[in-house]
């Protein structure tokens, strides 16, 4: 099969990513927004990263929660994650950019630059490669990032009390500000595409917040 590259002047849809470090709450403001969306009669889909297909799901569990994940050199978890992108993008986000859809995605290109970039330290090259053969080229219309600070977002995996932790979640209080430098970096260095938002403010807040902003930059009536 040829290798697709995503042409945005051909798309009336929209992708919107959702970043941060673990704990940040992505997954609440997602399905808020995804919420408001269905209210406005927008037609929107959520996915997450990895996973969002059968292959990507499986390359999730392989490395957020199977003990054959915790043998994983940084190397090889940065090309799991690149397969399951490449997956999710051409059989999920592509056609519904091209129908007109809006995506709503739990993670994209993003993390991978931050966790496997930053925080594990590989090359920054060979990242940026990979990040854009996986994902034909595709960039978030919009990136919103949640920011806490590294001791939140620690605490705030560890009082789950229906989840156990994943092996990301597992990582040292370093990694965490690792993770959240890597985010306030990449959001000054593009701030056309970034919005940060204060994630330690009520629920209703900051979705009120990152509403606004999508509202404002995609001409939705608010």
């Amino acid at each position: 099969m040829s290798e697709e590259v995503f042409d945005p002047g051909t798309s009336r849809g929209i992708l919107i990513s959702f970043e941060g470090a673990e704990g940040c709450g992505k997954s609440t403001q997602i399905s808020r927004i995804a919420r408001l969306y269905q209210q406005s009669d927008e037609e929107v889909i959520v996915t997450r990263e990895p996973g969002g297909t059968e292959v990507g799901e499986e390359i999730r569990h392989l490395l957020k929660h199977s003990e054959l994940g915790r043998s994983l050199f940084s190397e090889s978890e940065l090309l799991l994650f690149a397969a399951a992108r490449a997956q999710l993008v051409r059989e999920v986000i592509l056609p519904a950019l091209e129908s007109g859809k809006t995506i709503l995605s739990d993670r994209f290109l993003d993390s991978t630059t931050v966790y496997q970039g930053v925080a594990r330290q590989l090359s920054e090259d060979p990242v940026r490669m990979i990040n854009d053969f996986a994902a034909g080229s595709l960039v978030p219309d919009l990136t919103v990032v949640l920011d806490v600070p590294p001791e939140v977002s620690y605490k705030r995996v560890r009082m789950r009390s229906s989840d156990v932790p994943d092996r990301m979640e597992e990582e040292s209080i370093e990694f965490y500000k690792s993770v959240r430098e890597g985010y306030l970096v990449l959001a000054q260095e593009v701030p056309d595409r970034f919005v940060v938002f204060d994630g330690t403010q009520a629920e209703d807040v900051i979705e009120s917040q990152i509403w606004e902003e999508i509202c404002k930059r995609f001409a939705y009536a608010d």
